[in-house]
């Protein structure tokens, strides 16, 4: 576990810090489009570089990594429920991790950066970059996927 955190603060750090973000994350047709102005305005920097651009918020910085209340969690993108508080546990990564998303709720594509080829995660319908799959979850699935706070809205049931 603690090999886990050690290696996913680093890797968030050098992502958050280190490397200039993609120019454009995800390509194709999406049900929820905008101009690159219209995302601009509609998010901060942060959240722009997160979810067009494909970076990693600092570890430990979303308030929605603690947040274990009831309720769903969706694409500040476009609203599109993503994953219920059903399927969160703590990781101890720093950032919100789920074992399992909501049906029909996010695509995957592979990441060969930074050496590695890891499984990323978007929304399916606007194409947000949302975080990473990883086999080292819990039960039932084996799955963490490993999201961004500023990707998501948490709404309370």
């Amino acid at each position: 576990m603690l090999r886990r955190h050690f290696l996913t603060t680093a890797l968030g750090a050098v992502a958050f810090t280190g490397f200039p973000a993609r120019a454009q994350y995800v390509e194709g047709d999406f049900e929820v489009t905008r101009t690159e102005a219209e995302w601009r305005q509609m998010l901060t920097d942060l959240e722009y570089r997160v979810m067009r651009e494909g970076a990693t918020e600092e570890p430990y910085s979303s308030p929605l990594d603690a947040n274990y209340a009831d309720g769903i969690y969706h694409c500040r993108g476009c609203d599109l429920a993503l994953y219920s508080s059903e399927t969160k546990y703590d990781s101890e990564t720093g950032w919100p991790s789920f074992y399992a998303p909501l049906e029909n709720a996010i695509g995957t594509m592979q990441d060969r950066s930074f050496f590695i080829t890891r499984t990323e995660c978007h929304c399916r319908r606007c194409g947000s970059h949302l975080g990473h799959i990883f086999d080292d979850g819990p039960p039932p699935t084996g799955e963490r996927h490993c999201l961004n706070g500023v990707s998501l809205v948490f709404r309370a049931a």
